[in-house]
């Protein structure tokens, strides 16, 4: 694909989302941004770092090798929502050690994104982060992306009971936390899975998707092939597409 085909294929996404649902984007009150892979994009160095320090604590904790530390961190994920979640139900882990071990990470290779960050200043109303990580590891990386300024608050997995997304209970707390009202706001999230509870709840959604051509370093599983009905928008320019945004 040349980078015309790029273009065309992002111009006419913008036009999409000019032309579709105009007036919810007018009413929205609240914004709700993922962090990791949402926020920054899912070539960056972050999240393989997270990844790999969550196998450590595995490592360290029952004393198996890498491979097979790594198969039992997948297996937590898919089985529990997040690794930290079986650890606690299994009552084997706290909560506080495992979350300053795991983001503890090098962020020196954060690109600040100024594009970004007056995309968030034109929005009207408020701006809030929801993350299944930390709240010290979302101000830290946003503080480093240079948008940390524009978030009213952090939801993070302790503010959640840690009870996990793509879990309903999540975003229930959420709004309840945060008196958001879902029918006036909208969730920027990079997994599919993580839009249905949103959607049914009454938000408007919208995936965020790599640029073609840059790396991914989620899992094969985590990278959206197909786009189900409760994803309402989809681009992979996060600062285009609210640029392009009619707001009041």
């Amino acid at each position: 694909m040349t980078n015309h085909d790029v273009q065309l294929m992002r111009d006419k996404r913008i036009a999409a989302v000019e032309g579709l649902a105009l007036d919810r984007f007018r009413q929205v009150e609240t914004w709700v941004f993922d962090l990791d892979n949402t926020l920054y994009p899912p070539d960056s160095p972050l999240w393989p770092q997270i990844d790999d320090r969550i196998t450590a604590y595995l490592m360290e904790l029952y004393g198996h090798d890498g491979i097979t530390s790594r198969a039992l961190q997948k297996h937590f994920y898919h089985k529990h929502g997040t690794t930290l979640k079986a650890l606690l139900d299994r009552g084997e882990a706290d909560a506080d050690d495992f979350l300053a071990f795991v983001h503890d990470i090098d962020r020196s290779g954060i690109i600040k994104n100024p594009q970004l960050s007056d995309s968030l200043a034109r929005l009207p109303g408020r701006k809030l982060i929801l993350t299944n990580g930390s709240e010290r590891h979302a101000q830290d990386t946003a503080d480093a992306l240079g948008i940390l300024h524009h978030f009213e608050a952090i939801f993070d997995i302790k503010a959640a009971n840690f009870v996990p997304k793509p879990d309903a209970a999540n975003f229930q707390t959420f709004f309840d936390l945060h008196d958001v009202r879902p029918d006036r706001a909208v969730m920027f999230e990079d997994l599919v899975k993580n839009l249905e509870a949103p959607k049914a709840f009454g938000m408007q959604t919208v995936l965020i998707v790599p640029e073609s051509g840059r790396g991914d370093w989620r899992d094969d599983v985590e990278k959206a092939q197909i786009h189900p009905a409760f994803v309402d928008h989809v681009t992979d320019d996060l600062p285009g597409f609210l640029a392009a945004l009619p707001v009041r």
